[in-house]
């Protein structure tokens, strides 16, 4: 674990709310906001109890708010029932957001279609009565393998409907890591498309779990069932494959949700870990469902008459948390795209704002980086050439967004009008934890400001002792949340040992190092403590992507490690030992760099491609074998080696590494 770290970073620039904002706000002005967090510390799980009983509808009210007998496996509300579809959908008809729009779709290429609460709730009836025909139902785990589209939505919604657990693969994973998600989580049911379409181009998927089921391992799936995205032809193998269109015609508007335990399983999302191996982390029905409503009712100030976008895919937590449950479970209206923002050109996302009148937009500080260069160098394309008036909120989510990003952001997509909620937040929170609230918060561009209320956030060192204000170290929250990580699918013991490690005595390591602001206490994030990588706001192991290169038949030995980028946040910079000789000159170089680039993008995903590739006869290594990887991250970032090297057993081959071909 990492020690402390000490501040260096200085913002003075601060962003009150706007008077007009903050009179509105559902929570207005920092008083409110303390007398939350007050709320929360005299009576900590009382103040959930109350805000689930208030925000949830339940099917069997719950009478014991947190079972912390078995910590950490900590359970809140278990012996309560309700039914996560139910509170998205069922609970808006009847009223008049039943004829409201839920989802603006619009498509790759600009198709836009629309679907009311009532739509959407008799598509997602339909697709589960179908999910029942086939045998499934509470207890049963599901992947979806999906393009971002409504039906993505609708079979996410149709699984919490019967009680099935879901597992979404983000449609850039390769079959590899498919199987991998299958084997590991015990699906029995696979819902995919024929393709999906991004940035003009279709990409396959039917075919990549065609190549997943040829690797073994997933003899526990009974049926595949298959959007047809494009109408291409893809193998169906007959009496285990079936088209969506199949599955639904003829099913019946109306499907009785299952009602279950608080504590039932709502969904796996895996997440990178620092070994190879991915963690399935799970995560409850109610605690979860609870502050995702939550945080979309103070974090985003949700007003019935909001457009809410959340640009994030449904494959990450973001798109669980922001598209599929919590603008649902509020009665938002939202958009929903397919494609990417750089397409058909880096307007994308201004010209949706303005078409759709969007006024509350969620995306990515990698997504901001990268249009700031489109934008600049082609002016027809710049967020001021749209009218983007509609706007009244904007978010920031995946990674911490560096300031002046953040000041573009706030004055050319905002018009210097917009608060900006720099929310951090993991997988394994569930939703946030460290968030401005926009109608209180005064704004530092660069910092996440304050604990989300209720949520008990601080910097500490390693044995648990807190740190001073101005001070680095570990960032930990000391109680249970209702939204956290309940244990990784089949494996509580190493949950235990990346999450409650016993120096912490019993706080969650967020595996993050933190600072706070001497003078206003505000959260600053410093980057991972571990050695996971955090590229355009994905998380993946250096273990992962070292374990792809290595299998390669070219490769001998290799080691990841990370460097500030521009326009990812981090890039991935990859040390590799061949197995023949090392390439001497550019050209050689290059072929072999990109060869295992497109190896990696095989094995795990594009995401995880190499940034760099650098080659040596060796790797730095200790006399006891250990690789050095610190001084590889300094090589990386391309400074001067100013730590003792005398444990090396090779010092000359820092030089060799040094050279960038």
């Amino acid at each position: 674990m990492a020690g402390a770290i000490e501040s260096l970073l200085v913002e003075d620039r601060i962003f009150p709310p706007p008077q007009d904002f903050a009179r509105q706000a559902a929570v207005s002005g920092m008083d409110q906001y303390h007398a939350l967090c007050a709320q929360a510390a005299e009576d900590h799980v009382g103040f959930w109890a109350r805000h689930a009983r208030e925000q949830l509808q339940w099917h069997k009210p719950f009478t014991r708010a947190l079972d912390d007998s078995n910590a950490p496996f900590y359970k809140w509300f278990d012996d309560g029932e309700l039914n996560a579809s139910a509170n998205c959908l069922d609970r808006h008809l009847g009223t008049p957001t039943e004829n409201k729009t839920a989802i603006i779709f619009e498509s790759d290429g600009g198709e836009v279609t629309s679907v009311t609460y009532r739509e959407l709730h008799d598509r997602v009836c339909r697709f589960a009565n179908g999910l029942k025909s086939l045998g499934y139902g509470k207890g049963d785990r599901a992947i979806i393998y999906l393009p971002m589209s409504i039906e993505g939505v609708v079979a996410m919604q149709a699984c919490a409907r019967l009680g099935i657990i879901h597992s979404v693969v983000f449609g850039g994973f390769s079959a590899k890591s498919l199987q991998e998600r299958i084997h590991d989580v015990g699906a029995s049911l696979v819902i995919t498309a024929d393709e999906q379409v991004r940035g003009g181009k279709s990409i396959p998927l039917k075919p990549a779990v065609d190549e997943a089921f040829a690797m073994g391992g997933c003899d526990t799936v009974r049926k595949v069932i298959v959007y047809q995205r494009t109408g291409a032809a893809v193998s169906m193998v007959e009496g285990r494959e079936i088209t969506w269109s199949q599955l639904v015609d003829g099913q019946s508007s109306e499907c009785p949700p299952e009602y279950v335990s608080a504590e039932h399983p709502l969904f796996v999302l895996y997440t990178s870990g620092s070994t190879g191996k991915p963690k399935g982390v799970q995560h409850s029905t109610g605690g979860y469902l609870l502050h995702a409503l939550l945080s979309m009712r103070w974090t985003f100030d949700l007003k019935p008459t909001d457009v809410f976008w959340c640009t994030a895919d449904i494959g990450w937590v973001t798109g669980h948390s922001y598209v599929a449950y919590g603008p649902l479970a509020a009665g938002a209206t939202q958009v929903v795209f397919e494609g990417v923002p750089s397409y058909p050109d880096s307007s994308r996302f201004w010209r949706m704002i303005a078409r759709h009148k969007v006024s509350i937009f969620y995306t990515a500080p990698t997504a901001i980086r990268a249009l700031i260069k489109a934008c600049e160098s082609d002016r027809a394309t710049h967020p001021t050439q749209f009218d983007l008036s509609s706007l009244r909120l904007l978010g920031s989510v995946g990674e911490p967004i560096n300031p002046e990003a953040w000041m573009w952001y706030h004055t050319n997509v905002g018009g210097g009008r917009c608060p900006i909620v720099d929310t951090f937040w993991q997988t394994e929170t569930g939703a946030h934890v460290v968030t401005p609230l926009p109608g209180a918060t005064p704004l530092v561009p660069g910092s996440c400001t304050l604990p989300f209320p209720g949520v008990d956030v601080a910097v500490v060192d390693e044995t648990g002792g807190e740190m001073p204000n101005g001070q680095g170290g570990i960032l930990v929250i000391r109680k249970p949340w209702p939204a956290m990580i309940r244990t990784i699918w089949n494996d509580p013991n190493r949950f235990k040992q990346s999450y409650f490690p016993p120096e912490l005595h019993g706080f969650y390591l967020a595996g993050d190092g933190a600072v706070r602001n001497k003078q206003t206490g505000y959260f600053t994030i410093t980057g991972r403590i571990d050695d996971v990588l955090n590229v355009s706001g994905h998380r993946m192991g250096t273990m992962e992507i070292e374990s792809a290169l290595v299998a390669n038949k070219l490769v001998a030995e290799a080691a990841v490690v990370g460097r500030p980028d521009d326009v990812t946040g981090e890039a991935i910079v990859a040390f590799v030992v061949l197995k023949g000789v090392r390439p001497t000159d550019a050209a050689a170089a290059a072929k072999v760099a990109k060869e295992l680039r497109d190896w990696v993008g095989k094995e795990i995903g594009p995401i995880a491609k190499p940034k760099e590739v650098r080659f040596g006869d060796n790797l730095p290594k200790t006399r006891s074998g250990k690789i050095m990887r610190r001084l590889l991250r300094v090589i990386a970032r391309g400074e001067d080696i100013t730590q003792d090297v005398s444990t090396l057993e090779n010092p000359a081959i820092l030089e060799q590494l040094k050279q960038v071909l």
